[in-house]
Order: structure tokens, then sequence, then C-alpha cells
């Protein structure tokens, strides 16, 4: 099994563009590449799902054991020709003091070699301390080559390649010269996503033939061939097969929103869910439904649009005030809310939830969470049999919180770790409704999909026809 992590000294050092460039290059040779994320993120998968033509899976240690990572990374793979893994942050980086939540963790668990990305800006003898640090501070990991970004010029490159060959026995597999407009562009939760992005096929194919002619494809490929096989892991318990759809949740997909995780939509699907897209700021009403799944995104850079569609905004109101089950996230819970202040300028949102959105200046809740279930979740984990409550990991990154909330608003989660909605609570409870700031992850400690599809389930046909009436 050819596999390999890419990953960087820090972050933005320019990793996504160049491992979704290399992927790109290598689908379009024939191969077929499964793309993997470190750790919690919707954005970067975006961007190598697309440049693979294969969905993009997230490997995390927070919200997995290691023993179910490695099944994952091994059923997602087995019929890749190269698995290719983009890293978060640096290379050592992690919350664990002693790493073993990093990236360079997660090559060990895989077996994975490590092809590291250095932004040299302002570097030239520099380089070879720092990759013989990078090299002997793990001794256990291997570090394969490099890839030297943002050089200044030819003559810039030279001296780096030098300097790493008089002090280093570590290649250097490409160097890539400063270009903007290859760059994917960032901004306040990081880049812009695929989904937003007008010409992210063009980009893609800049990046593609940015990596053919400026790395050697041939040795990334002969770093990934030689990396032993992970271990096979303790035995998991099975994934479900799937059910036969018997019914159907509508899931906002559009330039607003489109963080959703690929295996949480498989698992939706495989309870018996057939999901339905929808686009919040074209189409004029929902359609024919049982529930509703709005994910996270950007709803505040689309928030005048989202105004204006009043007709999908009065369709979701009133099938989720027919009894209609929602799970909305992050901008799911901020769209589903009164309104939705940034930058100065409100707009009306679609009313549903008793509360107004304000985007802050500064992150409001970011990384991992710990929740534990208050009981008063629709579909929530149920308590151990010694009536403790159960708890499970998530993680946010949210600029908004909300005012006016009512005070005897009910939640759905007790914060153990993390901000939620006030530093204490998550998941506003509403008739049939979960909004929440947390993103959760179906895996083997939290299968909130099924449990969320048993819900609808056990409610369809209440509020069913509701939006086809009104769209009538």
């Amino acid at each position: 099994m050819a596999h390999l992590l890419i990953a960087a000294t820090q972050k933005s050092s320019g990793k996504t563009s160049i491992a979704t460039g290399i992927a790109a290059a290598l689908a379009r040779r024939g191969l077929r590449v499964q793309p993997f994320k470190k750790g919690p993120d919707y954005i970067d998968p975006m961007w190598l799902g697309r440049a693979a033509g294969r969905p993009c899976y997230n490997l995390d240690f927070h919200t997995m054991p290691p023993a179910e990572i490695v099944t994952t990374f091994r059923r997602r793979s087995a019929d890749a020709d190269l698995a290719l893994i983009e890293a978060n942050k640096g290379l050592f980086d992690g919350v664990d003091v002693e790493g073993r939540d990093s990236n360079a963790a997660l090559a060990a668990l895989l077996g994975a070699p490590v092809v590291l990305v250095i932004d040299t800006t302002g570097i030239t003898r520099g380089i070879a301390p720092m990759v013989l640090g990078y090299r002997d501070f793990d001794p256990g990991i291997r570090i394969a080559g490099l890839i030297l970004n943002k050089v200044g010029g030819p003559r810039h490159e030279g001296k780096l390649r030098a300097a790493l060959e008089r002090y280093t026995d570590i290649p250097a597999l490409g160097a890539i010269g400063r270009d903007p407009d290859l760059e994917i562009r960032e901004r306040h939760l990081g880049l812009i996503p695929a989904n937003e992005e007008t010409d992210s096929e063009a980009k893609i194919d800049r990046l593609a033939a940015l990596a053919e002619a400026q790395i050697d494809l041939e040795k990334i490929l002969e770093a990934a061939r030689g990396a032993p096989r992970p271990a096979i892991a303790p035995a998991l318990a099975a994934v479900s097969a799937g059910r036969q759809p018997d019914l159907r949740i509508g899931i906002a997909r559009d330039a607003a929103f489109g963080f959703y995780y690929p295996d949480d939509l498989e698992a939706l699907e495989n309870a018996g869910a057939q999901l339905v897209p929808f686009d919040t700021l074209v189409d004029t009403h929902l359609p024919d439904v049982d529930g509703l799944f709005i994910g996270g995104g950007f709803p505040e850079t689309q928030m005048r649009t989202l105004e204006a569609n009043s007709g999908m905004r009065r369709s979701i109101r009133t099938a989720l005030a027919a009894g209609m089950p929602a799970y909305a996230e992050c901008g799911g819970l901020m769209y589903l809310a009164r309104s939705l202040t940034w930058r100065g300028e409100c707009r009306e949102m679609v009313g549903a939830i008793a509360a107004d959105a304000i985007m802050q200046d500064r992150p409001v809740g970011r990384g991992y969470v710990m929740l534990e279930e208050t009981g008063a979740g629709p579909w929530g984990l149920p308590s151990s049999a010694t009536g403790v409550p159960a708890r499970f990991p998530a993680h946010e990154f949210h600029y908004a919180s909300l005012t006016n909330l009512a005070a005897d608003t009910a939640h759905a989660y007790r914060i153990v770790r993390g901000h939620g909605i006030d530093g204490h609570r998550d998941g506003i409870v509403q008739d049939n409704i979960l909004g929440s700031f947390s993103h959760l992850r179906d895996v083997a400690g939290n299968r909130w999909a099924s449990r969320f599809v048993g819900f609808v389930r056990a409610r369809r046909g209440r509020a069913r026809t509701a939006s086809v009436i009104l769209g009538a």
C-alpha cells in the first residue's frame, strides 16, 4: 500500500496547495489517489477531494482511537494506488506535549514516510540545522524528502540545495517559486473553501501543472511505495452494510453551507436516508423531505443572498414549525436563528430558533471540545447503566456568538471542554430541532447519524408535505 504524509514545519507553509497539486497531477496520470486529512477540517479536504476525484477522509486522534484510525485508513485506501495524507499545522505539533496526537504520531501509526514542506522565505544556509533538527527530534519518523516552497529564484534555490547536500542526507524533491496566484486564498476561518471559490477547478489545474513541472513526482511515488503496510488494527465493530432508503433528508449544499464529512453522509445513507441536496441561495422552497441537515459553512459571506431568498427561509420556517426534525451545525445554527450580524450589517435569517447570531472579530470557540449529554437532546447517546451521562468528543471553530437567547432554553449538552454557546452549554433544543456550534463526527464512540435518522423516521409524515404545499 503506497502511502505518505505531506507535512510542514508550521501552518500556512503552503502544504495544502502542494498536496492538492500532487494529488491532482497523479490523478491526471491515471493513478487512483485516496486523500486523507489529519485532524478536524472541512476546507482542506474539499480541495484534496476535488483534486483526487475521490472523497477525502479525516483521521483524528481526538475523536478516533488508534485502532479506528488504522481501520479507516486501510479500508478507505484498499483500492487506491496511493494514499496521500495531509498533515495539519507542523509535523510535531499537537495538543499533547508528549506528541501522542501529533502528525508525527500519525505517521508512526501508519508507517507513513514524510515529505516535509518548508517555507524558505528568508532562509539560505539556515535550512540545514532546521532539517537536521526535524530529522533527529524523533528518529522513528522517516523524512523521505523536502519540498522547498516560496523560493526566491534560481540563485536562492541553489543556496538552499547546496546547504542541504553539504550538511544533510535528506533530498529536496521539489522547489516552488513565489506565486500568489497559485496560493489558495485565506480569510477569517482559514482557506477559502472549494465550494465558494469560483475558479476552483482552474486553480487545481494550475496546481497540478506546477507539481508536474517543479516536483519530482517519481521520487514522491518511490518514497510512498517504500512505505511499510500499516499493522492490522484490533477488531472493531463491523460497519453496517446499510439498509434500503425509506426516508428523505434534505441537505443544504451551496456556497453558504458545505461543511460535511463524507463518512458522516455515508453513515446517514447506510441508516436508510436518501440525501436530497438543496440550495439555500437559489431554490425558493424545500424539496419533499422528512428532515433537514444544515451543516457548517460561511453564511455571513452570503447573508444578503440568504435574506433575499425569502421563499426558502419561509419554507424552512414553516416546515420546522410543523414539526419537521432538523439538525444544524454552526453555520446552520446561525442560519436558523432570527438574524445574523457581521461587520455592522444585520440581515434576517430563517427565524426558527429564538436567538440572534453576531459575528465577532476574534474566534469565540476554537478547537477540540468534550460534550456531556444533558438528557434534553432529541436523539442523544444513552446514559451508562449506572446513570452516568454520556460524554463524547467533538470540535468547534466559530467567530459567532448568540444573543437574546431565552433563559429557559433547553440544551442537549454540557460543555466539559470548549466553549459552545456560552462556555457552559451547547446544542439548542427547540421542538424537533437540534442546533449546535459543535461539529459531530460519526465514529465508533458516537454513531450520531443512525440516531438522527431513527429520530426522523419516528416522526416522519408529520411535516413532510408542509414545504410542498407552500411551494404549490
